[in-house]
């Protein structure tokens, strides 16, 4: 028979002494029929059981599958006139979805992992909470006792304001010789600037120096005021393992 889209001669799935089944018909009557003899329920939390929602499930699994079609080889399998239409077909599953964004690689691009040293004595003695120190985020050339680190827009250069105890310090040597720490790691997410200094050298490392120098620190002193010369010592997170479980 004429296929009433297409124009093209086509076998139907449902047809009757040489007639097309109505739309109704199929809905109303042989889906049911299909759903009783099959033993499965005519409905479910999204509604009835019809030819439209099997339309859909068909679409959703060829877009979810191991090699899944594109928008347009869907769109064109399934004969909407518009990517949009077809939209509302095919339905993204949370697995193809964590896949696709496991394989977009953000995590390993745009994620350092850093150590921090956690300071037991202080938190169970609850001087934690009264302001004392309780972490320590490595640095490299020292540690950083700043609450909020990841929040530091000079985490990847070290401007050494207050926060900063220097490891080669008596203060910074004192800390390592304490037993109950305990080492932890920390994911911190970069920006594309920071990034680029770990990934692209000394070059991008003293573009983001420049671009911090005016930029207030924590304790509201910036790089430029402190007066610590922009040098590559200040390079913390480049010397931490990142594959460390």
């Amino acid at each position: 028979m004429l296929d009433r889209k297409t124009g093209e001669h086509v076998d139907l799935l449902f047809a009757m002494r040489a007639h097309r089944v109505a739309r109704t018909y199929v809905n109303g009557t042989i889906i049911p029929s299909l759903c009783q003899k099959a033993g499965v329920p005519t409905a479910d939390v999204r509604g009835n059981i019809t030819s439209h929602r099997v339309r859909s499930t068909i679409a959703s699994q060829l877009c979810n599958a191991k090699e899944p079609m594109t928008l347009f080889e869907l769109q064109a399998w399934l004969g909407p006139r518009s990517p949009e239409a077809t939209q509302h077909y095919a339905e993204i599953t949370p697995n193809t979805l964590a896949r696709a964004y496991n394989d977009a690689g953000y995590f390993e691009r745009n994620v350092r992992t850093i150590e921090v040293l956690v300071d037991r004595d202080a938190v169970t003695s609850g001087a934690a909470a009264s302001g004392e120190p309780w972490q320590y985020y490595d640095l490299g050339h020292g540690f950083c006792t700043y609450t909020f680190f990841e929040q530091c827009p000079h985490r990847m250069a070290c401007a050494r304001c207050d926060f900063c105890t220097l490891k080669d310090s008596s203060k910074g040597q004192l800390l390592e010789a304490k037993d109950n720490l305990q080492r932890m790691l920390v994911n911190v997410p970069l920006s594309d600037d920071e990034r680029a200094a770990v990934d692209d050298g000394q070059a991008a490392l003293d573009q983001l120096l420049e671009q911090l120098v005016d930029v207030p620190t924590p304790t509201g002193s910036t790089p430029r005021e402190i007066g610590v010369p922009a040098t590559a010592t200040l390079f913390p997170i480049v010397t931490v393992n990142q594959g460390k479980s």
